[in-house]
């Protein structure tokens, strides 16, 4: 997913660079989208791995 976000970034600078910028600002906006997507889908998979982790050891 996160290498997703950064063919999306990629494309909206490359749209950006050659003045499409309606495509720059949609390729962007799911860039970001996938980026936060990911970040919350690591912290609740970090948060559940520890959780796990001290339910085994108790």
């Amino acid at each position: 997913m996160l290498k997703l976000a950064l063919i999306f970034f990629i494309i909206a600078v490359l749209a950006g660079v050659f003045g499409f910028t309606g495509i720059a600002g949609a390729a962007a906006s799911v860039a970001q989208f996938l980026f936060v997507l990911f970040l919350v889908l690591f912290v609740g998979a970090l948060i559940f791995a520890f959780a796990a982790g001290k339910a085994i050891l108790d």
